[in-house]
């Protein structure tokens, strides 16, 4: 089994093309590995609207921009992740005061695989990852 966790867009995109590097989450976790990020299927235009906007103001917003609302891929997976730590603390700007960061590695996107998420994390069968590639 491959450990994977659910996140939403455009937030998904920004960890596996390595420009977020914290994940923030109300509750910790002492998992330390490898796992797919996979892109939640809910995007409200505001939502990604309001993020971008939060985004540029906060000077996180990556040099090329997002990509477009419309081309963010949801439901499913979109790359890979190592958690390296979980703090309460960083020097991070991606790291919000109150929670819990997991602190991203080595990540990585790729191709869309359409999957069904889970709250937390949760494992997805190697045989189905197979079967996609």
């Amino acid at each position: 089994m491959i450990p994977a966790l659910s996140i939403r867009q455009p937030w998904a995109w920004l960890i596996v093309n390595g420009h977020k590097d914290i994940e923030n989450r109300d509750w910790a976790t002492n998992f330390r590995g490898q796992l797919l990020v996979h892109a939640g299927l809910t995007m409200p235009r505001k939502y990604y609207d309001q993020v971008a906007l939060e985004l540029e103001a906060a000077g996180l917003l990556p040099a090329g921009g997002l990509p477009a609302y419309e081309d963010l891929e949801r439901g499913g997976f979109v790359g890979w992740t190592r958690v390296v730590d979980c703090v309460t603390e960083s020097d991070s700007g991606w790291k919000q005061d109150g929670s819990y960061g997991f602190v991203l590695r080595d990540s990585r996107p790729i191709p869309f695989l359409p999957w069904k998420g889970k709250l937390n994390f949760f494992n997805v069968p190697r045989s189905a990852l197979a079967a996609a590639a």
